[in-house]
């Protein structure tokens, strides 16, 4: 269905609609993201601060037919932020909807709006001797909506969740302009179709969330972190299995990494702390939280000794203070911004069962090798099964010089992935990047309700046109 452009006449409407501090200039990172494979665009760009508002926008633009681009933090790595193509948007920012509503820790949750940021909220329940555990590298700029929105994982996804295991409630706004109010602090409520379920996850194609209550989790009495090498990672998941018998639930997150990630850090961010003299092949970060009487350092102290006699680790480290596991976990978080400066050919967000998980990395090379000569640096959260394989240029090489080999190492990749019983998009999204690869490896069932819903609840095709499907598809 053919969309129409933001005219002067629409422009006037939404002036009539919304304060004159609602309106935005085209600041550069509106109209970028962080990969830098898009220009975006956009006919006018608003930052409403109400749900009111919010609703104002939608119906002007589903009144006129014209496109909308829900914008959180602009962090997504799947281009679900970027209109790059087709009918210049309305950009609808949730920047200037920060409020924490209600901070109830008796019930262990949190009424949020969607442009609060995530280090905020983090901040917030810390204040009330809480934890909002999830938790990713751009916690500093990514809001609560786009987090929602794409239901993004992190590092604890292992023992909390991805985010809609983390939200009870939602207020949104739908392609009709109508308000849903869902914030209700419930737990059980089986009253019908689950809309909350819906909108997270849908990218902003199914709605604007505008709110959302949130699950918070005690603090652990204690923390505790440390990095263990291992041979391999088959080695790594008879780790974590040996640790979950330790600690049960108290595991936190389980990060398998591979030299080349230590490597690509003392290539771009040499100034940071790097944990061993001599990279081992593949270690991994367990990170643990304890309930009162449990000593954190002293149970990964027991289960390095246990998995040292198994021939399961070779060396490791505890972290003995703050400071240290502050290093710890530094390393991990750069590894993404290590990837960045290198440049890849192209990367790979990807889950697996569990059990698939070393196949996958021994059979993996072989499978790019055939195209050429790369490096690859695999890690991720082996806890939750997901991966981030990510494929880069020989040294002396930039990524600009494979350009025509990056649609081939993709599918390859993803063909691996989906022969082997795994997803091409485990905690990224589809956004724009990955319409085709939905097309290719989606279920045709799920695909074809996938578009009836889209099709029941944004007939004219406004919201977030382009991203998670093909537009003319719908």
């Amino acid at each position: 269905m053919a969309l129409n452009p933001v005219t002067p006449d629409i422009i006037a409407r939404l002036q009539g609609a919304l304060p004159a501090s609602a309106f935005r200039e085209a600041a550069p990172h509106y109209l970028e993201e962080p990969r830098g494979r898009w220009a975006g665009q956009a006919g006018v760009i608003v930052a409403p601060e109400t749900v009111e508002q919010v609703s104002a926008v939608i119906r002007a633009a589903a009144h006129d037919r014209v496109p909308v681009l829900p914008y959180g933090g602009g962090t997504g790595l799947v281009g679900g932020q970027i209109s790059a193509e087709g009918t210049a948007p309305i950009l609808l920012s949730l920047e200037r909807m920060r409020a924490i509503r209600g901070l109830y820790p008796e019930e262990n949750l949190m009424i949020v709006e969607a442009g609060a940021i995530l280090s905020d909220v983090h901040d917030a329940a810390l204040g009330a001797d809480r934890l909002y555990p999830l938790s990713i590298a751009s916690k500093g700029s990514a809001r609560i909506g786009g987090l929602l929105a794409t239901n993004a994982g992190g590092v604890n996804v292992l023992r909390y969740g991805n985010a809609r295991e983390l939200c009870v409630g939602l207020e949104a706004v739908l392609p009709d302009g109508q308000i849903w109010h869902g914030l209700k602090r419930l737990r059980k409520d089986n009253t019908g179709y689950d809309l909350r379920d819906l909108l997270i996850g849908s990218e902003g194609t199914l709605g604007v969330i505008t709110a959302a209550t949130l699950r918070l989790a005690p603090r652990p009495a204690g923390e505790g972190t440390a990095l263990m090498v291992v041979d391999s990672p088959t080695a790594a998941l008879a780790l974590l299995s040996m640790a979950r018998d330790h600690m049960g639930e108290g595991v936190s997150a389980f990060e398998l990494m591979h030299r080349a990630g230590l490597e690509f850090l003392a290539e771009t961010l040499p100034d940071i702390r790097q944990p061993f003299a001599d990279p081992p092949e593949w270690f991994v970060l367990i990170d643990v939280g304890l309930a009162r009487g449990l000593d954190p350092a002293t149970a990964l102290e027991t289960l390095f000794a246990e998995a040292f006699e198994a021939g399961l680790v070779s060396d490791g480290m505890i972290a003995s203070s703050e400071a240290q596991r502050h290093d710890f976990w530094e390393v991990r978080e750069q590894i993404p911004e290590a990837n960045r400066r290198i440049g890849s050919v192209s990367s790979h967000d990807i889950s697996l069962p569990l059990g698939a998980i070393p196949d996958f990395i021994a059979r993996a090379p072989d499978v790019i090798a055939r195209i050429g000569a790369f490096r690859i640096n695999c890690f991720g959260h082996l806890g939750d099964g997901n991966l981030h394989y990510n494929v880069f240029p020989m040294p002396g090489r930039s990524r600009h010089d494979h350009m025509d080999e990056r649609s081939a190492i993709k599918q390859a990749v993803h063909d691996l992935v989906d022969e082997m019983g795994g997803s091409v998009s485990a905690e990224h999204g589809i956004g724009r990047l990955k319409v085709a690869d939905l097309e290719r490896y989606g279920d045709p069932a799920k695909l074809s309700a996938m578009r009836a819903i889209k099709a029941a609840l944004d007939p004219f095709g406004i919201m977030n046109p382009g991203a998670v499907l093909r537009a003319e598809a719908i």
